[in-house]
C-alpha cells in the first residue's frame, strides 16, 4: 500500500488514541511489526500558537520514520498554517486530519465527527492542508456520519479523493454509536466502491491479526487501522506482520514476557515526561489492559494499579507469577465502550448540509494541546 510517497507494508496504521500512542507506546509497537504509526491527536490552533504541551506531544524517537502526525482542526486557515509549519520545520513525514472524534466536546463544537456534515467546509479545510503540505502527504480518518439518518462518509470520501488527499480511513461507526455496538464492515465495502482512486483503510473490531485479514477480504480495503486492539497488546502488530505476510505464527507471550513489556513501557514514559511519578500514574491506566486474561490476585493488581514510583512498579511486577501462559480467549474489546444516546452539536448544526460556517472561535481552545 502506498500513501503518498510512502510504501506502508503491511498495511496497518496504529489509530492515534488520546493519552495512549504517545512515543513510548508507539516504539513499542514499531519495534513488534512494520506499519505507519501515528501520534495523539494535536490541535491546530495549539500547533500554531507553539504550545509547550503540545510541542511535547509531537516529539518523537530517533527509531521513528515515517513520522506522523494527527490534527484536529475546524478553521480551514488555522488548519493550513499548521500543517505548512509541519512541512517547513520537519515535524512530520504525514499528516492526518481528524474527523472522527465522538467526543462531546468536540462534537458540540462542529468538530471531529459532526464537521464532514458541512460538506463545504470540509473540502475548504481538505484543499488548505493538501495545498500547504508541500510534498508531504495527507490522509484523513471519518466516521460512517453522525448517526443513521445523518451519514457522511460517501460524500466525505468523494471530496477527500478530488481534493488530493493520499488515503481516507473509515471507523465503521456512527458518532452516536461512539464505541458501542458492532462495526459496520459493510460501510468499508461501499466506501471502497465509491473511492477508487486513493487507498481506503479500515477501521473498528480489529481485535486480532485474523480479524484485519477478515475485514480485507469481506470489504477490499486496502489496509487496516488499528485502535483498541492493541491496548496492552503491542505484539498485535508482530501478529499483523506475520498475517499479511502469510505466515501462521502468533505472539503468544508468558506473564513474565508481559511484564517486561510492561516495565519497559513504564521505563519509556518516565524518560519522556521526565517526571516519574507523572509517568507511572500516567501508566496505571495500561495495567488492567495488559494483565487481561491472566490469573492475578486483586491485592497485586491493585499493587500494580496504584504504584507511584518504577521501583514500586517493577516490585509489583517481580511478584507475578511469571512463567503462567498465555490465556485463551483473550482477543475481545478492550477499552471505551457504549453509545451515546445523543450527539451533542451546535445549534442549527444540521439545518444545511452545504453551508460553510466555521466553529466559533473556542472550538479548539480547550482542548488545546490534545
Amino acid at each position: 500500500m502506498k500513501i503518498g510517497p510512502i510504501e506502508v507494508w503491511p498495511p496497518v496504521v496504529l489509530a492515534p488514541m488520546a493519552g495512549i500512542t504517545n512515543a513510548p507506546f508507539r516504539v513499542l509497537c514499531r519495534e513488534q511489526g512494520a506499519g505507519l504509526f501515528v501520534c495523539e491527536m494535536i490541535t491546530t490552533r495549539a500547533l500554531v500558537e507553539r504550545n509547550p504541551k503540545t510541542l511535547r506531544m509531537i516529539r518523537f524517537a530517533d527509531s521513528e520514520r515515517p513520522r506522523s502526525i494527527q490534527l484536529y482542526g475546524v478553521d480551514p486557515a488555522i488548519v493550513g498554517r499548521a500543517v505548512r509549519m509541519i512541512a517547513e520545520e520537519d515535524l512530520a513525514d504525514h499528516v492526518d486530519l481528524n474527523f472522527g472524534c465522538p467526543v462531546p466536546k468536540v462534537t458540540r463544537r462542529g468538530g471531529g465527527s459532526a464537521l464532514p456534515y458541512k460538506r463545504n467546509l470540509l473540502r475548504r479545510i481538505l484543499r488548505e492542508a493538501v495545498a500547504a503540505a508541500g510534498s508531504l502527504p495527507v490522509t484523513m480518518k471519518m466516521r460512517k456520519g453522525i448517526d443513521d439518518d445523518h451519514l457522511t462518509y460517501l460524500d466525505a470520501g468523494r471530496i477527500a479523493a478530488e481534493e488530493g488527499v493520499a488515503a481516507v480511513a473509515l471507523h465503521a461507526r456512527t458518532a452516536k454509536q461512539h464505541y458501542g455496538g458492532v462495526a459496520d464492515w459493510e460501510a468499508i465495502a461501499r466506501l471502497k466502491e465509491a473511492v477508487q482512486d486513493i487507498p481506503v483503510l479500515g477501521n473498528g473490531d480489529i481485535w486480532c491479526a485474523d480479524d484485519a485479514l477478515r475485514m480485507v477480504a469481506r470489504t477490499g480495503c486496502d489496509g487496516v487501522v488499528v485502535g483498541r486492539g492493541c491496548l496492552g497488546r503491542p505484539w498485535l502488530f508482530r501478529d499483523l506482520d506475520n498475517a499479511f505476510n502469510g505466515r501462521p505464527e502468533r505472539a503468544r507471550p508468558s506473564l513474565g514476557e508481559v511484564a517486561e513489556v510492561m516495565a519497559r513501557h513504564a521505563e519509556g514514559l518516565t524518560a519522556c515526561f521526565d517526571i516519574e511519578r507523572y509517568a507511572i500514574a500516567d501508566f496505571r491506566k495500561h495495567v488492567g489492559w495488559y494483565l487481561k486474561g491472566f490469573t492475578v490476585g486483586s491485592e497485586l493488581r491493585r499493587e500494580l494499579a496504584t504504584a507511584e514510583s518504577l521501583d514500586g512498579l517493577r516490585e509489583s511486577l517481580a511478584k507475578l507469577e511469571h512463567d503462567q501462559p498465555w490465556p485463551p480467549n483473550t482477543d475481545t474489546p478492550r477499552g471505551k465502550s457504549g453509545e451515546r444516546s445523543k450527539v451533542l452539536l451546535p445549534d442549527g448544526w444540521l439545518d444545511d448540509p452545504w453551508d460553510c460556517p466555521i466553529p466559533g472561535g473556542d472550538a479548539e481552545s480547550d482542548i488545546s494541546g490534545g
